[in-house]
């Protein structure tokens, strides 16, 4: 994304340049002149707009026509390749700009229009963006398929901010130099082939690092952190550059597995403090990791307490803590911090978190989500006196992939996507039908449902859910408001889910006994698929959709 986001800057600055931008030039400059000092900002503004509505009518339409986001990806690649190939050829480019500059040309009576403010400006812009819009040349169509094959509205809007800043900068100085810079044109007009030629290259090189999924994070990664250190050199691996007191723990409803502990009564231990809750997908996988640490190195005086901080009401219950907890094996200490005090405390942000403090109590190294469990384990080695490494357990593969569908809230406080026909009314029970198609991550919902802040409750035998996801497994949070055992049928691309059912839902039947994460999918590898899910009577509810790769 940030490889586009840049692309597009630079493409955008590279408009000043093209066949088709330079008779606008001097209709940007006369209608400037004739205004007020406001007016060129104004222009710019309504110039900018209307490019970027462009945009976002064509990234909605193509989602709202269902395509598969892994087809846009390769098309947009190939279009991207033709358009880099074009700005390479004289003749292709003047072929190109040949069928569009008769709408350039149409532009130049704008100038004439009325009004010396802000607004007029504004107003001009706009007209003078919607003619020249479809008529920029290969490079705004490259620009306009850099932001459809986003994988994200989010960095869809990021492409068109930057490519509008870009292309922005260099009117906004020709409208405020007024006709000193027209002088200066020359220039760049004898110079527009050259430039021409290399953003074709420059788009041509893009297209080759983006179909190899090189990962620019391991290209830039420092070759020293990456290599072993000797045996006999553990030293404090990304360790923070000051250390600070590690807050006390407050407030915390329950102790599980332990006495009250206090970081006061910690001190000469070397502690590891796990942020988590119980239905976090991501706090789950690292479990096996930190219950081995406390097997491995309990004895050797390393402390790890689980700070559980729930995020939905029904882990605020013992009960189902300790379900949890003896799920998952955990015999160290369970602070259950359900005001979130010790939370705020750390100031911590996310799930799951993990704090190491050393024997003097101050936290010297964080890290938060999953992963780097070696760079953890020889921190804990290196506070325990430890001299050498140890074999770690090896992580499994990432948990995350490129354009995989993101958390799905469903309560009306955090969702987005919803597309059923009808409107949520919030905590209400209501009718909803599912929509023709569904566009890649949104969900719909079929039947009578209650939509409350943080979860959906079916209403009747035969509620619906479904979802466009792009993952390949996919869990969601269930419970039953009954406290009675509730039977959910889970069916994928519109058949039985088969072999690609998940853990808990063999045959493709989920029985749903207590409010946690149900395993519904395992495709085996990660693609795209429609998932429904249909309860079996009243009383159902479903909180939020999580994904593994």
């Amino acid at each position: 994304m940030f490889i586009d986001i840049g692309l597009a800057f630079l493409e955008g600055l590279a408009l000043i340049v093209s066949p088709c931008i330079l008779p606008v030039l001097p209709l940007v400059l006369a209608a400037s002149v004739e205004g007020g000092k406001s007016r060129p900002y104004g222009i710019i503004i309504g110039f900018v707009l209307a490019f970027s509505a462009f945009a976002l009518v064509s990234r909605q339409i193509v989602q709202a026509l269902g395509i598969d986001l892994d087809i846009i990806k390769d098309v947009s690649l190939v279009l991207l390749a033709l358009f880099g190939l074009v700005l390479l050829s004289s003749k292709l480019s003047e072929k190109f700009s040949a069928l569009t500059q008769g709408a350039a040309n149409y532009g130049n009576n704008l100038a004439s229009r009325g009004g010396e403010g802000l607004l007029s400006g504004v107003m001009i812009g706009a007209l003078i963006g919607l003619v020249w819009t479809p008529c920029a040349g290969p490079i705004l169509a490259a620009v306009l398929v850099q932001v459809i094959r986003q994988e994200t509205d989010f960095a869809g809007n990021l492409l068109i901010v930057s490519f509008a800043i870009g292309t922005g900068i260099p009117m906004l100085i020709i409208a405020l130099t007024g006709r000193k810079i027209m002088g200066k044109l020359g220039f760049l007009t004898r110079h527009a082939e050259a430039v021409r030629r290399g953003f074709g290259v420059l788009i041509l090189l893009s297209v080759a690092y983006i179909a190899s999924g090189v990962d620019v994070e391991t290209l830039l990664t420092p070759r020293a952190q990456t290599q072993q250190q000797p045996a006999s050199e553990l030293v404090l691996q990304d360790g923070l550059d000051k250390p600070y007191p590690a807050p006390e723990f407050a407030d915390i409803e329950s102790w599980i597995n332990s006495q009250p502990l206090t970081m006061r009564g910690l001190k000469g231990k070397v502690v590891l403090i796990d942020f988590w809750t119980y239905s976090c997908i991501n706090c789950v996988r690292t479990l096996p990791y930190i219950t081995e640490w406390d097997r491995k190195y309990r004895d050797q005086g390393l402390v790890i307490v689980g700070v559980h901080s729930p995020e939905f009401e029904f882990e605020k219950k013992l009960d189902n803590v300790k379900a949890a907890i003896a799920q998952h094996g955990i015999r160290y200490p369970v602070a259950q911090d359900n005001r979130l005090s010790t939370w705020v405390n750390f100031d911590n942000l996310y799930w799951p978190a993990h704090y190491l403090i050393d024997r003097d109590g101050k936290v010297v190294y964080t890290h938060f989500g999953e992963g780097k469990y070696a760079v953890t384990e020889n921190n804990i080695r290196y506070l325990l006196g430890l001299n050498s490494k140890a074999e770690v357990t090896q992580a499994k593969a990432p948990a995350f992939m490129p354009g995989q569908t993101p958390e799905t809230y469903l309560g009306h406080d955090r969702a987005e996507n919803f597309a059923s026909l009808e409107k949520v009314i919030p905590d209400a029970e209501s009718d909803f039908h599912f929509p023709a198609s569904l566009a890649q991550n949104a969900w719909a919902l079929n039947g009578k449902w209650k939509v409350e802040a943080e979860r959906i409750v079916a209403g009747e035998k035969g509620a619906a859910l479904r979802l466009a996801f792009k993952a390949r497994k996919v869990f969601l949070v269930l419970g039953t408001s009954s406290g009675k055992p509730e039977h959910v049928t889970v069916r994928l691309n519109g058949e039985a889910v088969g072999p690609d059912a998940g853990k808990d839902a063999p045959g493709g039947v989920v029985r749903v006994e207590r409010n946690t994460l149900y395993e519904l999918i395992d495709q085996k590898t990660p693609k795209n698929g429609l998932l429904e899910i249909q309860s079996d009577s009243p009383g159902l509810e479903a909180y939020a959709f999580t994904f593994g790769s």
